[in-house]
């Protein structure tokens, strides 16, 4: 039985093609379709945050002025570009001439003809699609063009108003630029399909186009002409805001010979355009091709050579009288725009000669001296009050003030917020992480000027629960600068809690638990049903949220939590600044951020790299301040206070500078959603400050604009600069909140302060100025006190010799009795950590306070306050208090008072660490902490004896008893760091003074030693 074969396809036969599998159109789909849910996932999620913070008006607002301006910036492009090619497809001629460049155009027609329909409509949708997005981009100048608010100013060069520059001219930039993309790109369309279809040759003879392809290029042509003479218009309102060679803004030249050549050209423009439209109808293209040669030349004769030499010629040698009026604007402007048009500037004859009871006028000043530097004494409070290893405190605490038992103390203060990284492999599960460990709890505060009487931080509000001097608040921090990615809280009524509230010993599982009241509190969008369990198991890509028993119908979800990005969010128009900081007011926990408004066409404003000048050495190495995005402005006004609910989540956003016009356009942007000064509490008030950034931007314009004259700003000879931290060594050393009181003012406030050495290439580190700002609002609800802002700038004379911070720093560490004892502190296992060194304006001169802490070199380290260091003039004190080392500067008596009886104050007991018993409320003994001095002074409790209370000195030589000396330091200073992490503060106080009997002994005989 034989079978017939198929025939087999002859050779370069086509074979049959094998048919397609729908495998992978199916994997292509599920592929866009998953793309395309994540996407509306996350777009979804982001409108249930809004809603649930209060704030879908601003997503909504926002969303669609992005949506109408995509959609007009995809009709415009589209519709050109279809249009450039449908009338170039139609227009084309029937018969194109037989030439052999037509031939080998053929090829290119056959190949294109198939695609043609698709390429029509394809290419238009694709431009288009870049388009909108390049459109929606510009939605906040659309808006603020939309909405923008008079200034009331008028620029000194055309006398229109500042909004014109501010919120018009950007609007007409963004125009003027999409429409000259647009057109270039229609007529590049146009002109491609106008060649590949024969009515445009650029050889043969005869006419090289057709009528329909000279009108189409010729009216694109003049269409272009008149957007690019709208461009040379517009340049000359933009030379106001320009960065030049000497200031921002135009000068001679600019104004001179720049503005009036932007005129000429825009003319020549708008003339060639014309000539374009000629050759559209009379056939042909001589006259535009001469309009466009002239306008090159003009361009590069009148656009650039001309204004060269107006400025190599004539203002070059006479530039010092030429830009007089010119550095004039830009200094009036420059301190308008930055507020700096109100600064009190005196001239401050500071002396270097510390006489007796200098001090006795600055008292109270003496006396709030902050010894807590918080960039280093957060080891401290994380030794003494983290309490468990799954909270923690910011590596840079915050510095606040409030009144306790009716007097204003400088407070650095610190929220203990959760820090999952403390708990153990084992414990890190999707339960703990997101449902057990949701919140920190509570505050630590410390007076600023004292310490115990071990050198720890004074703490009058700590422990958990919380207690102290502040009295019942809400405690929970569910929202911080240290959270999970999100939490999920809630619970129906009746189950039991498993959020952990706070550990306590006295219960049988070791810990307090809550559950959030998610039925009278909104903290975050619900998801209590499927679909939202969905969207945020797409989200978070948590499969857990889908099955977890704990996600129930009465569940929130929290995310998003950080204070700056919460305001960030719902306030995308403002700047924030790069400090947050907590405050217990009315009884709550709220974060506190500084907003400002910002803008970079000022007319004849400097300008300033935000991201450069708000860097110090503080931002540099803390890990949980935020550095600013770049952004380059001209303007800036602190025109919002905003607060975040640490326990609830809820954004309020005041309005702190209602004169602001940026800020009166967004409120017309986004109505209702800042609320009036007036709606600030009194508690509040007191709590708020004036922002570091905004002082940073401020004292490093004031570095060259404190000169009031062109002259002066000319010849730059007295410039600033602010100094180095002479602490770091490294960066800008940043500006410190102390209460003060300058030579100008009747009692002191609390400020922010910093200094100025000369500027310019040289490395003297002088003192040239000191400039404060009074930060204090008051604590009237919504009134803020007379005086607040007010810049004071004490400039010292050019012919006084005050020691500028390096200076100081060299001299402490130059000093031989300084270093003998530093170098002692610092033997063994411990390590010196200097402090801030602060300045202050007291004694008719200027003061320089260093706090000195020792740590251990090894192990558990946390910094103890052990001396002092201070100088005026050339004077140096050293002592174990400030009272000590002030009376060795001022002859022996500073005229700062000792401690009075009524001076005492309470501190709250350390919170327990991990093994410790608990401390209750009914264990707090109160432990009387000197403030006035800063330092405490130990009254004795027996009357004085002549019997030696300290065993005998080593007998020998000088050197066997230094070394003996320095063996029973080293062995007292290991005791008490073992005392101290054992919290057996009494061994401690021990060791201590075994320790500073060591070190006097040793001082003593290395003394001898050196003759």
């Amino acid at each position: 039985m034989t079978f017939a074969s198929s025939p087999r396809p002859a050779p370069g036969a086509a074979r049959p093609g094998r048919r397609r599998g729908a495998l992978g159109p199916t994997v292509v789909v599920l592929v866009v379709l998953g793309i395309l849910f994540m996407l509306a996932a996350n777009l979804w999620t982001e409108v249930l945050w809004f809603d649930a913070v209060g704030y879908v008006d601003v997503l909504r607002v926002e969303w669609l002025t992005r949506g109408l301006l995509f959609a007009a910036g995809f009709v415009i492009m589209a519709a050109a570009v279809f249009a450039a090619l449908s009338v170039g497809y139609r227009t084309r001629p029937i018969y194109a001439p037989s030439t052999p460049e037509q031939a080998s155009l053929d090829q290119y027609r056959e190949m294109v003809e198939p695609l043609r329909r698709l390429v029509v409509f394809a290419a238009p949708a694709v431009l288009g699609f870049f388009a909108g997005a390049a459109a929606s981009a510009q939605w906040e100048t659309v808006q603020l063009f939309l909405n923008g608010t008079e200034f009331g100013i008028a620029d000194p060069e055309f006398g229109m108003d500042i909004s014109f520059f501010m919120f018009t001219l950007p609007a007409l930039r963004f125009v003027v630029s999409f429409l000259m993309a647009v057109a270039v790109i229609a007529g590049i369309a146009g002109l491609a399909t106008q060649y590949l279809y024969g009515g445009l040759r650029l050889g043969g003879t005869g006419d090289r186009t057709t009528r329909a392809a000279r009108v189409q290029l010729g009216v694109t042509a003049a269409l272009i002409m008149v957007l690019i003479a709208a461009n040379y218009w517009l340049d000359r309102y933009s030379l106001l805001v320009t960065e030049g060679e000497l200031i921002q803004g135009a000068a001679y030249a600019d104004v001179n010979a720049v503005m009036p050549s932007k005129a000429i050209l825009a003319g020549v423009a708008l003339l060639v355009g014309a000539l374009f439209l000629v050759a559209a109808v009379r056939g042909t293209w001589r006259l535009p091709a001469i309009g466009v040669g002239t306008m090159v030349v003009a361009a590069i004769a009148v656009g650039g050579v001309y204004p060269s030499v107006v400025q190599r010629f004539q203002v070059e040698p006479n530039a010092q009288a030429l830009e007089a009026e010119y550095i004039q604007r830009n200094i009036d402007a420059t301190r308008t725009a930055f507020g700096l048009d109100e600064v009190e500037y005196t001239s401050y004859d500071a002396t270097l000669v510390g006489q007796a009871g200098a001090l006795r006028e600055d008292a109270e000043t003496t006396a709030s001296i902050r010894l807590l530097d918080p960039a280093v004494v957060s080891p401290s409070f994380r030794q003494l009050q983290q309490n468990k290893q799954y909270y923690n405190f910011p590596d840079t605490l915050a510095v606040d003030r409030y009144q306790i038992d009716g007097e204003s103390r400088d407070t650095v203060i610190a929220v203990r917020e959760l820090n999952l990284a403390g708990l153990g492999a084992d414990q890190r599960t999707w339960v703990n992480d997101h449902t057990v460990f949701t919140h920190g709890f509570g505050v630590v505060a410390a007076y600023g000027n004292t310490t115990a009487a071990d050198g720890r931080p004074a703490f009058y509000q700590g422990g958990i629960p919380s207690t102290g001097s502040l009295g019942d608040y809400e405690p929970r921090i569910y929202f911080g600068q240290n959270t999970p990615d999100y939490s999920i809280v809630g619970a129906p009524e009746g189950t039991e809690p498993w959020e952990l509230d706070f550990p306590d010993d006295d219960e049988p599982s070791g810990q307090v638990n809550t559950t959030f009241p998610t039925d009278e509190i909104t903290a975050g969008p619900s998801i209590g049903n499927l679909w939202n369990q969905l969207l945020f198991a797409v989200k978070f890509g948590s499969e857990q949220i889908l099955f977890s028993d704990r996600v129930t119908e009465e569940s929130q979800i929290l995310f998003d939590r950080d204070p700056r990005d919460r305001v960030g969010k719902v306030a995308p128009y403002l700047t924030l600044d790069t400090r947050v900081y907590p405050a217990v007011v009315d009884e709550k926990v709220v974060w506190i951020v500084d907003g400002y408004t910002t803008g970079d066409g000022y007319p004849y404003a400097a300008s300033r790299s935000l991201d450069d000048v708000t860097v110090d050495s503080l931002t540099g190495q803390s890990d949980t301040i935020a550095a600013l995005a770049p952004q380059e402005v001209n303007y800036v006004r602190n025109s919002v206070k905003a607060t975040v609910d640490a326990y609830t989540g809820e954004v309020t956003l005041y309005a702190w500078d209602d004169e602001d016009p940026v800020l009166e356009t967004w409120q017309g942007i986004f109505p209702t959603k800042i609320q009036p000064m007036s709606e600030i509490s009194g508690d509040l008030m007191s709590h708020l400050r004036y922002p570091e950034d905004m002082f940073k931007v401020q004292r490093n314009l004031l570095a060259t604009y404190h000169v009031d004259t062109a002259a002066e700003y000319y010849s730059g000879q007295d410039f600033w600069q602010n100094p180095q931290d002479p602490v770091t060594e490294s960066l800008t050393q940043p500006p410190y909140y102390l209460t003060l009181e300058m030579p100008t003012q009747d009692e002191p406030t609390f400020s922010l302060t910093s200094t100025f050495i000369p500027g310019g290439q040289t490395d003297r580190n002088v003192l040239t100025g000191f400039l404060a700002v009074d930060a204090e609002p008051g604590d009237q609800a919504g009134e803020r006190r007379e005086g607040y802002g007010t810049l004071r700038l004490l400039e010292l004379p050019r012919n006084t010799t005050v020691p500028g911070p390096g200076q100081v720093q060299n001299n402490f560490r130059s000093n031989p009795e300084v270093s003998q004892s530093l170098n002692v502190l610092q033997l063994g296992n411990s390590t010196v950590v200097s402090g801030n060194l602060l300045t202050l304006p007291v004694g008719g001169g200027l003061l320089y306070v260093q706090p000195v802490y020792v740590q251990a070199s090894e192990g558990t380290r946390f910094p103890l306050l052990q001396r002092v260091l201070v100088s005026f003039g050339d004077q140096i004190g050293f002592a174990e208090t400030l009272e000590e080392a002030l009376d060795q500067v001022f002859e022996g008596d500073a005229g700062v008072e000792g401690v009075e009886p009524g001076d005492d104050v309470e501190e709250v007991p350390d919170a327990p660490v991990d093994g410790d018993e608990p401390t209750s409320p009914d264990d707090i003994v109160d432990e009387t902490v000197p403030t006035p001095s800063a330092e405490p002074t130990t009254e004795p409790t027996t009357e004085p004896t002549d019997e030696p209370t300290t065993d005998p000195a080593p007998t020998g030589d000088a050197r066997a008893r230094l070394d003996a000396a320095l063996a029973d330091a080293n062995a007292a200073l290991l005791e008490g760091q073992e005392a101290l992490a054992d919290g057996d503060f009494a061994a401690y106080g021990e060791a201590q003074e075994r320790l500073q009997q060591a070190l006097e002994q040793a001082i003593a005989a290395e003394t001898e030693l050196e003759g």
